[in-house]
């Protein structure tokens, strides 16, 4: 079988969109091996995982998300803005609505947010603080902020958004220890506080409406960037007054920035999201997954878009060498 690829990055976090929007092309267990085999970055092309783009009955399209270790993903936030980006240019439309696996998401092309780089804001939501929605298991309903015993001394808050997100607000010092990889490796290994792994951040502030987020993400590792954990870590800073709602968050990561805004309507929130969907390579390759074996037809590279990004990666390593 031949596939046409697009591979294409939010802050670095980078994957592969395959569109099933006409014809859907592979079986739930194929869609698990095709990850596992085109994802890998030793043997395969390389990607923090697969974006399906597949019609919807109720929505502009739908996205599912497969990690680069096979398991399916309820959501992620730089794989939207890249999907938000394919649909809208193939719809030929401004915003859209794009169906995930726990809600539908309002997405649209904003104001470029840097040099002309592509940029699109998406709906982060719904979010919920409830340990129950991660799933946590501890003998209370939230956790805002508090230690978990035999975890470790510093403070985190538990939030699914709708994936789970345990963040932690941390020092310059403790953001370049090896606590954060000893501590999500506990907890994404078998445990009885995370039956199903989580997502960990540890969250520095910089200077006033700045942070930084460094995150290991559940089925995949430390990342350049997560999208949800992005937004995820600008909520909790606005709870817990460091950064304030309404108001954009410039949010720094080891691939690049993003730009967030928390709402609260009531008692409930949503985050946007807003950042790069760049495309690097258009692909064609052969696929035999039975013998789990591909091969490339054709691989270009889009040299324009990549060259953009790396101005948005040096402003980030400038303000980042500041601080950290």
């Amino acid at each position: 079988m031949v596939i046409e690829l697009l591979k294409c990055h939010g802050s670095n976090n980078d994957f592969l969109i395959i569109d099933e929007m006409e014809n859907p092309l592979f079986t739930e267990e194929q869609r698990s091996e095709l990850a596992l085999l085109l994802c890998n970055r030793e043997k395969g092309i390389g990607a923090d995982g697969i974006l399906f783009v597949l019609n919807s009955d109720h929505s502009d399209a739908k996205m599912r998300v497969f990690n680069a270790d096979g398991s399916e993903a309820s959501m992620c936030g730089n794989g939207l803005r890249c999907v938000a980006r394919y649909v809208c240019e193939k719809l030929s439309i401004q915003s859209a609505i794009i169906e995930t696996m726990k809600a539908n998401l309002e997405v649209k092309e904003r104001e470029s947010i840097l040099d002309e780089i592509p940029t699109y804001q998406v709906e982060i939501s719904p979010v919920s603080f409830e340990l129950k929605d991660l799933p946590l298991h501890l003998d209370q309903k939230t956790l805002i902020n508090e230690k978990i015993q035999g975890l470790s001394e510093i403070s985190y808050t538990a939030v699914a958004v709708p994936n789970p997100h345990l963040i932690g607000i941390v020092t310059k010092e403790q953001i370049q220890s090896n606590i954060q990889k000893d501590i999500s490796e506990k907890v994404n290994n078998p445990n009885e506080l995370f039956p199903d792994g989580v997502n960990v951040s540890f969250v520095k502030p910089l200077s006033e409406g700045s942070i930084f987020v460094r995150t290991f993400e559940r089925g995949v590792g430390f990342t350049n960037a997560c999208g949800t954990a992005m937004s995820a870590s600008t909520l909790v800073t606005c709870l817990l007054g460091i950064n304030e709602f309404e108001q954009p968050v410039e949010v720094y990561n080891p691939g690049g920035k993003v730009r967030c805004v928390a709402h609260k309507v009531d008692e409930s929130y949503k985050i946007d999201l807003i950042g790069n969907a760049t495309f690097t390579h258009r692909l064609q390759v052969e696929i035999q997954l039975e013998q789990q074996i591909f091969s490339y037809v054709k691989k270009e590279e889009i040299t324009k878009e990549i060259s953009q990004y790396k101005s948005l990666e040096e402003h980030s390593k400038q303000v980042l060498n500041e601080w950290l």
